[in-house]
């Protein structure tokens, strides 16, 4: 683990030998007990206990008591088990920036659990950045400015286009699973005739730990916005669409347009206080989604990361 911080996730290595049994008495023997742990520490890195794609379950039941299903996730991944998922299935080339796992939705995951089934070939790692921190190495200005809160806006196609569809973002085919889930969400949707979706939501930028009380930086603006794209990207995207037309776009809750260099503070100082969390096969990396916010390096060769969320 590169580590250049005063802080980082706690290691549990298991003993010469280790197994998934051994994992789970140690889960179990914790002290203080798991809940407590994770939240003084943040995050926990469990090592050498040769954890399996057939072990992997058993583990997720002591870590994640209840796991989630992937409903209005924006990024692109997989299911591949009860529950399980690929890590966000983003060109390996890039960096994936820092954020809490759906801050933009009325309710998120309380906790992750990462699971490496394919070591990187080189990089990859996982950043991990204390959300308190990143809100204390933001300027006064940007600050202030996401005070009122951030909109949220999503364009869901029927099945073609860009971006994901209504149908992958809700895990269903039927609108009506769509509008119950999005009734009592505080969010705005419009159907439109092409059979597409319009969300807008209007979210805090920030939150506070239900046990500690610590006020954390807590949304995507950054990773909505096109300036976060990049500057390539966001020259495609708006050659052939308009910015109301993109998938996905933030603004200030009022509507007001988010300074690029607003999205770039907060993107690169989020990185710049982040500890990687290296990954070899059958390591699991578990964090609490408010306390942390976490990313993705690029990488060569193959890597195969998994992840499962719980309330």
């Amino acid at each position: 683990m590169t580590n250049t911080e005063t802080w980082a996730p706690l290691e549990i290595e298991a003993a010469d030998g280790g197994g998934a049994d051994e994992l789970l008495a140690r889960i179990d023997a914790l002290d203080p007990g798991l809940d407590d742990l994770l939240v003084r520490e943040k995050g926990l890195v469990f090592r050498g206990f040769g954890v399996t794609p057939e072990t992997l379950d058993k583990a997720l039941d002591r870590l994640l008591p209840h796991r989630l299903a992937y409903v209005h996730g924006n990024s692109p991944r997989t299911k591949v088990g009860g529950n399980v998922y690929t890590s966000t299935e983003y060109p390996q080339e890039y960096t994936i920036s820092m954020h809490n796992e759906m801050s933009y939705a009325h309710a998120w995951p309380t906790r992750l659990a990462f699971y490496c089934e394919v070591t990187p070939g080189g990089g990859g790692a996982t950043p991990v950045t204390d959300a308190a921190r990143w809100l204390a190495a933001l300027d006064d200005e940007v600050r202030d400015a996401f005070a009122g809160g951030v909109r949220y806006v999503q364009n869901l196609h029927d099945g073609y286009g860009l971006g994901k569809s209504w149908q992958d973002t809700f895990e269903t085919k039927d609108r009506a699973d769509v509008e119950e889930f999005l009734t009592g969400t505080g969010a705005e949707w419009t159907w439109r005739r092409d059979g597409s979706l319009r969300v807008e939501s209007v979210r805090p930028s920030t939150t506070r730990h239900p046990v500690t009380g610590v006020e954390v930086w807590f949304n995507q603006a950054d990773q909505w916005h096109p300036a976060g794209l990049g500057d390539d990207t966001a020259a495609e995207l708006a050659a052939i669409l308009s910015e109301d037309e993109l998938p996905q776009m933030v603004k200030f809750a009022d509507g007001g347009p988010i300074p690029a260099e607003y999205v770039a503070q907060i993107r690169d100082r989020g990185l710049a206080v982040a500890v990687d969390v290296d990954w070899r096969r059958g390591d699991l990396l578990l964090i609490d989604n408010v306390l942390l916010a976490h990313g993705r390096r690029p990488f060569t060769g193959d890597r195969r990361v998994l992840v499962a969320m719980s309330d």
